[in-house]
C-alpha cells in the first residue's frame, strides 16, 4: 500500500508485490518513539551528553558534545555513520586522521577509531545493533526483547571499492528534479538526509505508505513534526490498534515498524528538517538511478 502525490519522487517506485504484509496477522509491534528534548540522557560525561535509541538492525547515538569532546570505539563490529549536521569533527580510524566539515556525512570501518568535536556541537551517530555493548545502553533496550521475526536477519552489503577507509561526503548537494532527498549508503546503513520543509508541508500532499519487512528510523534535527501511523486490520482483532498522531518536537526519534502505514507532516513554522535511517540499505531506492549519491563506493549485492 502506497499513496503518493504524484509529484513525489517515490511515485516512481515499483507498486508493493502481492501477498503483503498487510494481510499477515501476528506482525503487531509498537512504535519506538523518544523525545531527546525532554528525557535525560544515556551518557553525560565530559565528553557530552548522548541520548541512545534503537530499531531492530540500527541504533543512534545523538550527542550535544562539549569543545574537545571525543567519542571513541573499540573493536567495531562493523562499518557506522556519523552525520555532523553543522559542526565539524576530526575522524581517525587505522592511524589517519580526517578532518570533516560541518554540514557532512561520514561513514567509519570497523575496528578501532575516534570522533573528535573540537568546537562541540551536535553529533550523530549510527550503528548498527551488533554492537551489543551500544544496544545494550539504549533508552529502549527493552523494547526488543520480543524479537521482530517477519524482519529478515541482518546481512551487511558488500565492502566498498577500493578498500576501507573514512569516507566523508558533504550535504551540500542541490535538489534535482526526479530525486528523492540526499541518500547515502555503506555496508550497514542508508541515509536519506531530507531537504528540510519551511513551515507546515502540504496537507493536500502527504505520502500514506507501508514497508512489509523493515523499519523505518525518522531522526527530527529541527522543527516540529507529526508522525501519523495506522495498523491494518487483519483476520485477528489481537492485531487491531488505534491510529495514532505523535507530535514530537527535536531532536527526537521515531523508529517505525512493518508493515505499519505512516506518513509525516511537518508542521512547525520554521525550518523542519528529518533525516531517514534504513538498515541494511534499501533495494529500492538505490536501483533508481542518481538517487544513491555515494553509489560508486559503494556496489550493490549481486
Amino acid at each position: 500500500m502506497s499513496n503518493y502525490d504524484k509529484s513525489d519522487p517515490r511515485a516512481s517506485l515499483a507498486p508493493a508485490t502481492t501477498g503483503s504484509a498487510l494481510s499477515q496477522t501476528g506482525l503487531v509491534a509498537e512504535a519506538q518513539a523518544a523525545l531527546f528534548y525532554a528525557s535525560a540522557p544515556q551518557v553525560d560525561d565530559a565528553a557530552g551528553a548522548s541520548w541512545l535509541h534503537r530499531g531492530h538492525n540500527f541504533l543512534l547515538a545523538y550527542t550535544q558534545a562539549r569543545p574537545g569532546g571525543t567519542f571513541e570505539r573499540s573493536d567495531q563490529a562493523d562499518e557506522y555513520c556519523v552525520l555532523l549536521p553543522r559542526s565539524g569533527a576530526e575522524i581517525t580510524w587505522n592511524g589517519e586522521s580526517v578532518a570533516v566539515p560541518g554540514y557532512s556525512i561520514a561513514f567509519v570501518p570497523p575496528g578501532d577509531s575516534r570522533v573528535t568535536m573540537p568546537e562541540g556541537g551536535e553529533l550523530v551517530r549510527l550503528f548498527t545493533t551488533g554492537n551489543a555493548d551500544l544496544a545494550e545502553a539504549c533508552g529502549n533496550a527493552r523494547g526488543y526483547d520480543l524479537p521482530r521475526t517477519h524482519i529478515p536477519p541482518f546481512q551487511p552489503w558488500p565492502e566498498p571499492r577500493g578498500g576501507w577507509k573514512v569516507r566523508a561526503y558533504s550535504l551540500d548537494v542541490p535538489k534535482q528534479a526526479g530525486r528523492f532527498g540526499r541518500i547515502f549508503r555503506c555496508t550497514t546503513l542508508m541515509i536519506n538526509v531530507l531537504d528540510p520543509f519551511e513551515g507546515p508541508r502540504d496537507a493536500s500532499k502527504m505520502s500514506p505508505h507501508h514497508h512489509d519487512d523493515f523499519e523505518q528510523g525518522s531522526l527530527a534535527l529541527t522543527g516540529d513534526f507529526t508522525h501519523y501511523l495506522r495498523w491494518n486490520w487483519t483476520s485477528d482483532m489481537a492485531d487491531w490498534r488505534p491510529d495514532q498522531a505523535l507530535e514530537m518536537g527535536s531532536p527526537s526519534m521515531l523508529v517505525i515498524p512493518p508493515p505499519v502505514i505512516h506518513t509525516t507532516r511537518a508542521t512547525g513554522a520554521g525550518s523542519n528538517w528529518l533525516v531517514d535511517i534504513f538498515s541494511p540499505p534499501r533495494v529500492d531506492f538505490s536501483m533508481k538511478p542518481g538517487w544513491v549519491l555515494n553509489a560508486e563506493d559503494y556496489p550493490m549485492p549481486e
